[in-house]
């Protein structure tokens, strides 16, 4: 198996082959923070902290125009990709909410604005040692082209996983050839490791499935939220969004665009009706709907749940009300 240094990795990102890609990278920002940008804005760094940004916002962004048409009714045509994607840095646990919404956006209806941007993109996750401090994330192993594996100091692994995977792997150059028995114990560290907050979760679901949990919780909850709305922009499986259609210039005639912008259960606007009725108009059931959502109701439609513990509602929530904080509550007051 070949490792690779980050300046063999960096020399690849920015070989001929991958300029036919539109290449995204975890890059530093001014705040010493991360997210997924653009060599010409920043330093690689695929060591850090959990990037907050929502890495399936790249297939199904904040906005989007849906398509044009005229004031006839006439769809304009619409402009294709330059270049497929290529997308490092997605976690173990982001590559499993990754392939969620590609069910969800595939069954029964296939939404062709998300497969147009998902289809031919290339994703490679990162694990081992790439967490602050040396810290340890869990080996996918799945759900990806290529996985980077962290073994030691800018030394990773590269793992491919697709038939893809093998084709864009056979480019890399250099590289040093590394006994399994290194890799052989990343995996029985990656397979040891032990998840005491999916634990929580699963019998946080027990609870929920079997009405154990009264509205006076999810009132008590809800009373700390302040819509602000972070828990669901940022979760890699909220899918939710809106439709509407506005007016626009095109080659100085009028035309009109169809749009989508993500929408939010923790609005109160969230199911209103056009007749002003709204089947969620009081925040508890709201804030009892986003966690229910995840843990309960797709357990009864997916056979799981939805939920998968990236974390970053509990990063973003300024008032402790992630997923994983109310579970943990929940399961204390009222598991047995």
């Amino acid at each position: 198996m070949k490792s690779y240094t980050k300046q063999e990795l960096l020399n690849f990102f920015n070989s001929e082959f991958i300029n036919q890609y539109d290449l995204w990278v975890p890059i530093k920002l001014h705040d010493g923070t991360r997210s997924l940008g653009k060599l010409d804005d920043g330093e690689l760094v695929l060591i850090g902290d959990l990037m907050p940004m929502k890495p399936t916002s790249l297939f199904a962004p904040c906005s989007e125009v849906v398509f044009k048409f005229t004031k006839d009714g006439e769809i304009l045509p619409q402009p294709s990709l330059d270049k497929p994607m290529f997308i490092v840095g997605f976690t173990a646990q982001d590559l499993d909410c990754l392939e969620f919404i590609d069910r969800f956006f595939s069954r029964n209806y296939r939404d062709e604005v998300y497969f147009a941007k998902r289809a031919f993109a290339i994703i490679v996750g990162v694990s081992g040692y790439v967490g602050s401090d040396n810290g340890f994330f869990k080996i996918a192993g799945k759900n990806c082209d290529i996985e980077l594996i962290s073994h030691a100091e800018n030394q990773y692994f590269v793992c491919p996983i697709s038939k893809k995977g093998h084709e864009i792997a056979s480019f890399i150059p250099g590289g040093t050839e590394i006994d399994d028995k290194t890799f052989n114990a990343l995996q029985q560290k990656s397979d040891n490791l032990e998840d005491k907050d999916l634990e929580i979760l699963i019998k946080a679901s027990k609870l929920v499935l079997e009405n154990k949990v009264p509205d006076e919780f999810w009132k008590s909850v809800s009373d700390r939220c302040i819509a602000c709305t972070a828990c669901t922009l940022l979760c890699p499986t909220c899918t939710c969004f809106d439709v509407f259609d506005r007016k626009c210039a095109l080659n100085s005639d009028i035309s009109f665009e169809r749009c989508r912008m993500r929408d939010s259960c923790q609005l109160d606007g969230f199911m209103r009706e056009a007749s002003g009725h709204n089947p969620m108009g009081k925040e508890f059931l709201r804030t009892r709907r986003r966690i229910h959502h995840k843990i309960a109701a797709d357990v009864l439609r997916w056979g799981h749940m939805t939920c998968y513990l990236c974390g970053r509602c509990d990063l973003a929530c300024p008032s402790g009300i992630g997923i994983k904080s109310v579970c943990r509550e929940l399961v204390e007051k009222y598991g047995e």
